[in-house]
């Protein structure tokens, strides 16, 4: 099977080593779109002049001897086509390059409901796979989402690719999965966020267990790129539930702040008990995590 990878970025080139095909990549990077042949064993393709800026990847590959190049613009036809730039340009370099796929169309973008309905719209004929990797790519193998919009012999064949190199394949649907991104990563990084903005330097040896914790999240989530991140804020919700959290602790007394904390614990505790005025508790030894 050959497959274009539209997007030569860290995720496009992951995709290329983990599938069992003859990869060729495309970028505007086009020393990107070289890099990633090289660390494939794979081709890189030129793009003609004025294609669309969606097909930019985010990428930090190192210098590497290039792999075989082709001159072939936008006309080739392949297998699959596998679309692996940012979430917010999804859905322009499916209408871009859906046409090059002769039997099947797969994103990776990260983001579901929006790449499966321009597939729908621009490749009509074709299997049609959104998928998710739940990691960063120098963290495979791991949880891979799937939504197999148009299941068929060239999609199975890529997945069953991945699986075989250790990935699980987590079978979901579109909305099921970016319902779940709201929480999973809006949320999530608006509140890391949030608190690497907020926090000030503390002496060494005033670090409580969870302080430390939340010390490394935020160090883990600032080295990452910026406008990931800034993707991830635009295309999910979320940030403003975080916000609306704080500013009910912020201008909670001391009442309603109690109030606020069982609501929490009952939400995330199966073991909660009630307390005297019969709101539940958590059990008491959760406090120990934090002295």
């Amino acid at each position: 099977m050959d497959v274009l990878i539209v997007g030569a970025g860290a995720m496009g080139t992951w995709f290329g080593s983990a599938i069992d095909a003859d990869v060729t990549f495309a970028d505007l990077d086009h020393d990107a779109a070289v890099a990633a042949a090289a660390a494939t064993g794979g081709s890189a393709t030129v793009l003609e002049d004025g294609t669309d800026t969606a097909v930019q990847g985010t990428h930090n590959a190192d210098d590497a001897d290039a792999g075989d190049e082709k001159d072939t613009g936008n006309d080739d036809a392949y297998d699959a086509v596998c679309l692996a730039v940012p979430m917010t340009h999804t859905t322009e370099a499916i209408a871009a390059h859906a046409s090059q796929a002769e039997r099947a169309v797969v994103d990776v973008s990260g983001v579901m409901a929006t790449p499966i309905e321009a597939m729908q719209r621009h490749a009509p004929d074709c299997e049609r796979v959104s998928l998710h990797p739940l990691f960063a790519p120098a963290r495979a193998p791991g949880s891979i989402a799937v939504v197999r919009d148009a299941d068929g012999p060239a999609t199975t064949a890529l997945l069953d690719a991945l699986a075989a190199r250790g990935n699980e394949l987590v079978e979901t649907t579109a909305s099921e999965h970016d319902d779940a991104m709201e929480t999973v990563q809006a949320m999530t990084h608006a509140t890391v966020l949030s608190f690497a903005l907020a926090a000030e330097s503390v002496p060494d040896g005033f670090e409580t267990p969870i302080y430390e914790q939340l010390r490394t999240l935020a160090e883990h989530v600032t080295a990452g790129t910026p406008r990931v991140y800034a993707d991830i804020q635009a295309t999910f919700e979320g940030a403003e539930q975080v916000a609306a959290a704080a500013d009910a602790i912020a201008d909670a007394d001391a009442t309603e702040l109690e109030s606020l904390y069982r609501d929490a614990a009952a939400q995330w505790h199966e073991d909660t008990t009630e307390s005297s005025d019969g709101q539940p508790v958590a059990d008491s030894k959760a406090e120990e995590t934090d002295r």
